[in-house]
């Protein structure tokens, strides 16, 4: 079921822009420009894709059972998908451009696999995209703002739904301008 809200909507717009922007950076790149890094422990654009549709599955592994619980219990739409003040905090620390104060060492179980094929990590990103989306869709009747889960990183941690999805909209938008930096070095350009 779709909502036809503002807030919906504005959430649908920015993952359908990550995506364009996504095939805007791999266009013309070819497996050896995609797995490039700059420096020795630094991520090619692959690996950016990589760990976001990582990070995107994990995520939503984690706010899917609060939402099937909430449908069952009828915990429908009282008010705008807004994030709330620990997650619209947490999401705005995400945003790009990245200072050197905000930058953070991504958990172990979603940094990107070694050298993944540039094809396989943008593959997993659009898909990772499209289940974002659907959760999206699928749970837009739902108050997100007031369904909590657990952070699925940090114990004792929990965001509302709203403010997981406006988190994952913010670090896709992260780690594609790392990406396009990585890209901009190789002399690439936009």
């Amino acid at each position: 079921m779709e909502i036809d809200a503002a807030d919906i909507q504005d959430l649908k717009h920015q993952l359908e822009a990550a995506e364009l922007d996504a095939r805007a950076l791999v266009a013309g790149l070819d497996e050896e420009r995609g797995g490039w890094r700059a420096e020795a422990g630094s991520w090619s654009v692959a690996e950016c894709l990589d760990h976001l549709a990582t990070t995107n599955r994990v995520y939503l592994q984690a706010m899917n059972e609060p939402a099937r619980r909430a449908r069952k219990r009828g915990r429908l739409r009282r008010g705008p998908a807004v994030a709330g003040r620990f997650g619209g905090w947490f999401a705005r620390r995400m945003e790009p451009p990245v200072k050197v104060s905000s930058k953070m060492k991504s958990p172990k179980s979603i940094r990107p696999r070694p050298a993944p094929s540039l094809a396989d990590a943008f593959a997993s990103f659009l898909a990772s995209q499209n289940d974002v989306r659907s959760f999206l869709l699928d749970n837009a009747e739902l108050d997100l703002a007031s369904i909590g889960f657990p952070n699925p990183f940090v114990p004792g941690i929990r965001f509302s739904l709203a403010g997981g999805l406006h988190i994952i909209t913010a670090h896709v938008r992260r780690h594609l301008w790392q990406a396009w930096r990585v890209r901009r070095d190789q002399g690439l350009g936009d």
